[in-house]
């Protein structure tokens, strides 16, 4: 079964790789990449129609070549992937973060939710259901470390800034899929339930598939 995944950052594919690995390795996976569309959101600092018409030229095409589901894997393009998801019904697409949201709403409380992204701490907190409070927190220059090539430094400010927000939340949630690696520097540094997109993406979209 062949489940497409698209990127807008370059850091993405290895996380979720490595979830599938561990959670459905008989999938077969593909990787469509743009990482100009991060570019431009954080030039533009909003969504705008041609960035949607963006997003369902690339599930479009990874729709053509068979895939039978698609799981997105940035979160800060949630519009846009409803509107794919609208246009391609009633095959399973994903928003990166919807599966973990579900688990941190399971969980209830209070969730701390760290990005490294900026704007993704504008689109991603409104996608919480009522009942669950959240808390936002930027990492701030760890994206540019891992962009550097220093994922120690990216792991060490992402467990830095997790520690700011652990006094008042149940949980954290890693909002991004390269901030997945960061998880157990951010458990370690925290004591809390650490909620990771990619592990959460994964498990719901192998049961939305039935595999």
């Amino acid at each position: 079964m062949r489940i497409a995944l698209i990127h807008a950052l370059r850091h993405s594919p290895p996380p979720v790789e490595a979830a599938f690995a561990r959670l459905w390795p008989e999938a077969t996976l593909m990787n469509l990449l743009d990482d100009s569309l991060s570019a431009d959101l954080a030039r533009d600092g909003a969504l705008t129609p041609r960035m949607t018409e963006r997003f369902l030229s690339l599930a479009r095409y990874a729709a053509g070549t068979g895939a039978a589901g698609i799981l997105f894997t940035c979160s800060a393009f949630g519009p846009c992937i409803e509107a794919v998801a609208r246009d391609l019904a009633p095959m399973p697409v994903l928003k990166p973060n919807e599966a973990m949201i579900e688990e941190a709403a399971a969980l209830g409380g209070t969730v701390g939710l760290l990005a490294t992204f900026a704007p993704t701490l504008d689109t991603m907190p409104p996608e919480f259901p009522d009942g669950v409070r959240v808390v936002p927190g930027l990492a701030e220059g760890a994206l540019a470390a891992l962009d550097r090539g220093d994922p120690g430094e990216h792991d060490r400010l992402a467990a830095e800034a997790a520690r700011g927000l652990a006094a008042g939340c149940d949980a954290i949630a890693l909002a991004q899929f390269s901030l997945a690696r960061a998880a157990p520097a951010v458990a370690a540094a925290t004591g809390r339930t650490v909620l990771t997109t990619p592990d959460s993406a994964v498990r719901k979209l192998r049961r939305a598939l039935g595999a």
